[in-house]
C-alpha cells in the first residue's frame, strides 16, 4: 500500500498547493532509522517554508512514499507521483534506489533533488533534470582512503556483500591506496561466517577491517567477533558508509560500537542556521540529529528557493539548479558540473571522518576533514 501523505504537510488555503514527491526508505529492508531522520528533515523544512508564506502564498505540500530500499518499488512511486502532478521529486537514501528513481524521473522529465544517495553514477548520461546534495562516493571515500594511509592502514580487508555501491567503494578505496603501496584484500561477509571471516583476517595480514555491508546484519555480528577475537584486538575496524552514525548502533553495540571510523558530511562547527536546526530536529525525533536529517532539511530549502524563483513547471524548474543560490544549514549551497559526474552536483558539501569516542560512545571525535 502507498504510504499516505505525510501528516506534517500543510494544509493549502486557497484550495490549491504545491505537491512534492518525497522518497524516503521507511521499510524493512530498508535503512529505517536513516529513513525515519530524512524524513524528520524534509518536514521540518516544509514546516518553516509554510509557516513563512509557501510558494507565492501557495501551501508546499510532500507526498511521501517507502521505497523500502527496493529499487522497483521507488521506479514505481516515480511513475505513481508524476502521474499524481507533483512539481518535483525529492530524498533516497539508498543509493541503488536513488539510481533508478533518477533514471526513471529522468525519463519522465520531473525534476529530482536527491538528498542522501552517493553513488557518483546516479545516472548512466549526464541529465538537466536530476541534482544532489550528498558528495559523490569517490571524493567521500577518497578521503578515508587518506585517513586510513595516514593513521598506517596500507593493507586494508574489506567484508563486502554483491552491490553496485559497496563495489563502487572497493574500486575507489583500491584506485586510491595502489599508487601508495596499499592493497584491498576482499573478504566475502556472504561466503564466510564472522567467525570464518575473523580467520581469514588473521590470514590476510591487514590492519584494518571496512564494513562493506548492510545494517544491522551483518555488520553486528561482524563486529562482535572481531571485537572478541584476541588475536585481533589491535585490528581497526571501520565503516566508511555511516553505519556508527545513527543510535541503533549504539544501542546494539554498545562499547563495540565506539572507535570505528566513519563518514559523515557536516561542517566541524554548525552557523547560527545549522544550530537551530539542529535543536529544532533534536525535538522533532527525541534524539540527535543525524547528517541524514540535516540533508533532508537542505533538500527542501533549496527546492523551495528554486520554485519561488522559477515556479512549479517542471522544465523551468530542472532549469533552475545552476542558479541556485542557497545558505543551507551545513553552509552555502550551489550546483555545478563536476567531472565524471552526470548530475547537477553541490560540489563543497562538508565532510568529515569521525567516530564515536571510546570514553564516551555518545560523542563523536572528528578524526579528518575534506
Amino acid at each position: 500500500m502507498p504510504t499516505p501523505p505525510s501528516p506534517a504537510a500543510a494544509t493549502p488555503t486557497d484550495g490549491s498547493s504545491v505537491r512534492v514527491g518525497a522518497l524516503v526508505p521507511l521499510g524493512r529492508p530498508g535503512w529505517v532509522e536513516a529513513g525515519r531522520h530524512l524524513l524528520a528533515g524534509l518536514e521540518l523544512a516544509v514546516q518553516e517554508v509554510n509557516e513563512a508564506g509557501g510558494i507565492a502564498g501557495r501551501a508546499l505540500e510532500l507526498v511521501v512514499r517507502d521505497t523500502a530500499a527496493d529499487p522497483e518499488r521507488a521506479a514505481a512511486a516515480v511513475d505513481e507521483l508524476a502521474g499524481l502532478g507533483v512539481a518535483a521529486l525529492v530524498g533516497e537514501y539508498h543509493s541503488v534506489v536513488a539510481r533508478a528513481a533518477a533514471a526513471r524521473a529522468d525519463a519522465l522529465g520531473l525534476p529530482f533533488l536527491c538528498s542522501s544517495a552517493v553513488l557518483d553514477t546516479l545516472t548512466e548520461e549526464p541529465t538537466e533534470w536530476v541534482a544532489r546534495l550528498a558528495p559523490p562516493q569517490s571524493r567521500g571515500w577518497r578521503l578515508y582512503a587518506d585517513f586510513l594511509l595516514a593513521a598506517g592502514h596500507s593493507r586494508v580487508a574489506v567484508a563486502t556483500q554483491p552491490s553496485v555501491y559497496w563495489a563502487s567503494g572497493t574500486r575507489v578505496l583500491r584506485d586510491r591506496l595502489a599508487p601508495r603501496g596499499g592493497e584491498v584484500v576482499e573478504l566475502d561477509a556472504g561466503e564466510l561466517s564472522p567467525s570464518a571471516l575473523c580467520d581469514a583476517l588473521v590470514d590476510s595480514g591487514a590492519t584494518a577491517l571496512l564494513l562493506l555491508v548492510g545494517h544491522p546484519e551483518p555488520a553486528v555480528p561482524l563486529v562482535t567477533a572481531v571485537r572478541r577475537d584476541e588475536r585481533l584486538s589491535r585490528m581497526l575496524i571501520g565503516a566508511p558508509a555511516g553505519q556508527p552514525e545513527f543510535a541503533e548502533w549504539a544501542s546494539l553495540l554498545g562499547d563495540d560500537g565506539a572507535g570505528i571510523p566513519f563518514l559523515r558530511y557536516l561542517p566541524e562547527r554548525l552557523g547560527p542556521l545549522g544550530a537551530r536546526v539542529d535543536q529544532a530536529l533534536r525535538e522533532r525525533l527525541a534524539e540527535a540529529p543525524s547528517f541524514v536529517a540535516f540533508e533532508g532539511y537542505d533538500t527542501v530549502t533549496v527546492l523551495a528557493e528554486a520554485l519561488r524563483s522559477h515556479g512549479a513547471d517542471r522544465a523551468r524548474l530542472a532549469a533552475a539548479w545552476p542558479d541556485v543560490a542557497v545558505d543551507g544549514s551545513r553552509g552555502p549551497i550551489r550546483f555545478s558540473r563536476t567531472p565524471g559526474i552526470g548530475v547537477w552536483q553541490w560540489a563543497w558539501a562538508p565532510l568529515q571522518v569521525v567516530d564515536r569516542d571510546p570514553a564516551a560512545p555518545e560523542r563523536f571525535r572528528v578524526l579528518r576533514t575534506g
